[in-house]
Formats: C-alpha cells, sequence, structure tokens
C-alpha cells in the first residue's frame, strides 16, 4: 500500500496550474504539500480571457470576492455572446446567459413564445431575457439575491497572478525551473519525481499536469492517447493580438465569422483582447493574420502570434497517479469560452475523488467518464455552430453545412426541429436555453411546440407574452450603465 498523498506538484503555470494551486493550497492546505513547477521562459498560450458564469463556483469555493478579483484582472462583466455572420453574412443573434421567459412544467417558454410568433404576438426571444436585452442596451447591475447569470472577460496572464497570490498565501510553493525529466517507479510506473535542468528533483505523490498542447506527463511520460476531432471542428489555428481601448466596453463577447473559421473581441478594463480562429487548409497564417489586422480596432499593443492546435481530448484524464488539467486534457476551440470552466472543472472534481492512502481504479474511472461526457457535450454544441448555417459562400462552410456530425448532435437537431424539444442530460454543461438561442440564431426553426400550449386562449396566450416582456423591460430599466458601473463596482487602479 502506498503512503498517503502528503505533496502534490503542478507541473505548469498560467490559469489552469494556478487556478490548482490556488484550490488545493486553500481547501486543502493543512493536509498537504502543494508545489508548483513553470518557467517564466516558457509563454503560456494566453487565449482564455472570456468565461461562462459556472466561474461563480470556483470562485465561492476559494472565497473570492468578485470586486477585488475583477479589479486585479481589469475584468469586464459578460452577459453573453453576439454570434454576428455565422448563419449568414450580415445577420446576428444573441446567446445570452439569462433564463428565457416563465415556463411550465412541461415544457419552456419558447413553446409559448413559438405559437405567439405564428399569432404576431411577440417581438425578438430576446427581448423576454433580462441579460439578452441589457446587453444590447449595455446595461448591468450586481442585486442581492440575484441569479448569477453573468461572467467575466479577464485579463488570463492577471487571473494567474491573482491565484498564486491565494496559493502561497496558504502555502502554495513556486519553483522556477524547466522540468528535464520525469521520473518513474520501474514496477508501477507511476510518477515519483519531475526532475529539472537545473538538478533540483521535486518529489511528490499526485501530479498534474498543466503543461499544455505537449501533455509531457499524461501523454510523453504515460501514454494516455488523444482523440482527434477535426474532422468535425476543422479549425486548428488561432492568432491573438491585444489592441488600445476605444470605446466603452460592451457586456459581451463579439464572435464574427470569417470566410475560415472566426474573430473574437474580448474587451477588457484597459484593453481589448483579438484573435483568429482558423482552418489552415483553407486559409495561409499570411491571409489569416492580415484578415485579423483589417478587423481591430486601435492600435496594436503586441505582436501576432499564431498558435497550432488539434481539436481533441486525452483518452484518459487521470492515468495512474497523474490528472491532467488545462490544455495538456485536451483543446475544444473557445467558441463558448468553456476553457476555464473545464480547467475548474477538473480541479474539482478531482478534490471530490482525491485519494487518500490508495489510488483506486473505481475513482480513477469515474473521473475518467465524466470527464469524457462532459467534452462530448461541449464538443457537440461547438460543432452545431458550425453545421447548422445557410452559408454556402466559401469552401469552408460548404464542408461545414454537409460534414457528418456525431449521432449525440444529430439527435439533438432532430427532436428540436421536430418539436422544439431540448433535454439536458446529467453531464451537459449546456442547458435547453442556451441550446434554443443557438438553434434558432441558427436558423433551425421547429416544426411544431408542445400541446399544452394550445390550452391557453388566443387572448390569454397574448396577456402571457405581454406581460413577460413587460416585466423584462421593467427589470432592465432599473439597471444603470454597465461601464459606469464597472467605475462604481470594481474599477482598476490607474
Amino acid at each position: 500500500m502506498q503512503n498517503k498523498v502528503k505533496n502534490v506538484v503542478i507541473a505548469g503555470g498560467g490559469t489552469a496550474g494556478w487556478m490548482a494551486a490556488a484550490a488545493f493550497s486553500k481547501l486543502l492546505g493543512n493536509t498537504i504539500n502543494v508545489t508548483l513547477v513553470e518557467s517564466d521562459l516558457i509563454p503560456t498560450v494566453g487565449v482564455g480571457e472570456a468565461t461562462i458564469p459556472t466561474l461563480h463556483i470556483f470562485h465561492r469555493l476559494l472565497g473570492i470576492k468578485e470586486p477585488e478579483f475583477m479589479a486585479a484582472t481589469n475584468a469586464t462583466f459578460k452577459l453573453g455572446i453576439k454570434f454576428e455572420n455565422w448563419r449568414q453574412k450580415e445577420q446576428d443573434y444573441i446567446h445570452s446567459f439569462g433564463f428565457l421567459g416563465p415556463d411550465c412544467w412541461a415544457c419552456g417558454f419558447h413553446h409559448f413564445w413559438q405559437k405567439g410568433k405564428q399569432k404576431g404576438y411577440v417581438s425578438e426571444l430576446g427581448d423576454y431575457v433580462a441579460e439578452h436585452l441589457a446587453q444590447r442596451e449595455g446595461r448591468f447591475a450586481v442585486l442581492p439575491n440575484q441569479d448569477m447569470n453573468h461572467a467575466y472577460h479577464l485579463d488570463a496572464a492577471l487571473y494567474a497572478k491573482f491565484l498564486r497570490g491565494i496559493a502561497e498565501q496558504h502555502g502554495g510553493k513556486r519553483v522556477e525551473g524547466t522540468i528535464d525529466e520525469v521520473l518513474q517507479n520501474p514496477e508501477t510506473g507511476f510518477i515519483t519525481a519531475l526532475k529539472l535542468t537545473s538538478g533540483d528533483i521535486i518529489e511528490g505523490d499526485l501530479f498534474i499536469d498543466c503543461t499544455g498542447f505537449r501533455g509531457l506527463l499524461i501523454e510523453q511520460t504515460l501514454h494516455a492517447g488523444y482523440d482527434d476531432w477535426s474532422h468535425y471542428l476543422p479549425c486548428d489555428s488561432a492568432i491573438a493580438v491585444q489592441t488600445e481601448t476605444v470605446s466603452k466596453p460592451v457586456a459581451y463577447t463579439r464572435s464574427i465569422a470569417r470566410d475560415a473559421g472566426w474573430q473574437w473581441r474580448i474587451p477588457l478594463q484597459n484593453r481589448t483582447g483579438n484573435g483568429h480562429v482558423f482552418c489552415s487548409k483553407y486559409l495561409s497564417d499570411d491571409e489569416a493574420v492580415a484578415t485579423l489586422l483589417d478587423n481591430i480596432e486601435g492600435e496594436r499593443l503586441n505582436e501576432p502570434r499564431v498558435i497550432k492546435y488539434k481539436t481533441g481530448a486525452r483518452r484518459k484524464h487521470w492515468v495512474k497517479n497523474c490528472i491532467a488539467a488545462g490544455l495538456s486534457s485536451g483543446f475544444i476551440e473557445p467558441l463558448e469560452s468553456t476553457g476555464i470552466h473545464l480547467f475548474q472543472k477538473a480541479i474539482v472534481r478531482l478534490l471530490q475523488l482525491f485519494p487518500n492512502d490508495v489510488f483506486n481504479q473505481a475513482d480513477i474511472n469515474e473521473y475518467n467518464e465524466q470527464t469524457r461526457l462532459e467534452a462530448l457535450s461541449i464538443r457537440d454544441f461547438i460543432i452545431m455552430h458550425y453545421h447548422v448555417t445557410e452559408r454556402t459562400d466559401t469552401a469552408f462552410w460548404r464542408y461545414c453545412k454537409t460534414m457528418p456530425i456525431p449521432d449525440s448532435l444529430q439527435h439533438k437537431l432532430d427532436l428540436f426541429e421536430q418539436s422544439g424539444r431540448i433535454f439536458k442530460k446529467e453531464h451537459d454543461l449546456f442547458a435547453e436555453t442556451s441550446w434554443v438561442q443557438c438553434l434558432l440564431g441558427q436558423g433551425l426553426e421547429p416544426k411544431s411546440y408542445h400541446p399544452i400550449v394550445d390550452s391557453m386562449s388566443d387572448m390569454e396566450l397574448k396577456n402571457f407574452l405581454d406581460n413577460a416582456k413587460r416585466n423584462t423591460r421593467k427589470k432592465v430599466d432599473k439597471w444603470p450603465d454597465h461601464w459606469e458601473f464597472i467605475q462604481y463596482y470594481c474599477a482598476t487602479a490607474k
């Protein structure tokens, strides 16, 4: 029997590494030692600057105060994503984080809205969603007992620095150095230590691989395997560049479809993050850089950097005494800002299944299966944006529109198209409200609605829809300007 897990070693820093270090130091620091190994000479990828609302869970666990965190990371609020040119050129829609209007036990609000649309009773779906309406009008507020239906735009490097402070405050230790060799027990294959180029040996009982795409521990050492999803998600390159701010930050991420991929625009308090995700089969690096630079605002603050990747996931995320977190676990492009969520989910899941004095294979299998199912659900949601489109104007979009898709996604599309139904399964990240907004936005209209809607008379339905819209408007009208609220609530020190 092995000894009790006392020493946790995190290989690599960045957002994933310091999220892990902060969580383990704060929550288990009185029972374990936490050491993070990173080198200032190795740059991080640096594209994870937008989040989804699940980050509130992680922050509550660590007792992080929202204004303090936002001021430290130049953060702004995010109420959703604006998708431009995805259905057709010059068409856009919003995927907001809010709940759709009032529903009933049998079906969601959109079924009532769908019939109302046929009758001519309704305006656009977003008029019934507070977060949707607020981001269009540049409003925001944090209210007592408010549902946390907002996320953040943040500076990933500053976020890692902020988390490092939490980790070190609770006993976490950072070691500067580059890993030269991963040492293993010759009999069990378990990792025993990391040997640095300096000759230092960092011993551990549990290792977390945050070494990025290369997966130094989980893949190069333990050969976890990799499932390639590039036939579903053909984009394999990204370019990131930062620019000066030229206007007040909006409360949403912009995702702008281009000829062979898409462009992001993420507004922080002090600058704007820009990037271009593209498929190298249809666009050269030089063409992609030119496309990005032709479509940014403000002076560049750094030089564009091309990042190559292969969309997919490890076949196993926990092997022996090593768990992959961050990009070493896999990569799903940042279209729906799921990167930091997957980092935190890996950490929380490991905390829930943390080994005591033995690594139980049942725990390892459970971790791997939960991780696999969630990754597949996110994969399908991202594929949907490419496949459910009316665009045929370039070879890239023609491929996406006609490519084979997973059976799991096809079932969701068929169900929604026939009856307007979406069902969230246990490990699905995105709920009905997200699927409905995006499927309607991409142009997939249900052929019918739930029959319970017909239990309302036309007048009752109209009054129900009018009241829902009126209540949404009354709520949002009370919220202040987004930028003014930031200045009051969480402004970064000048």
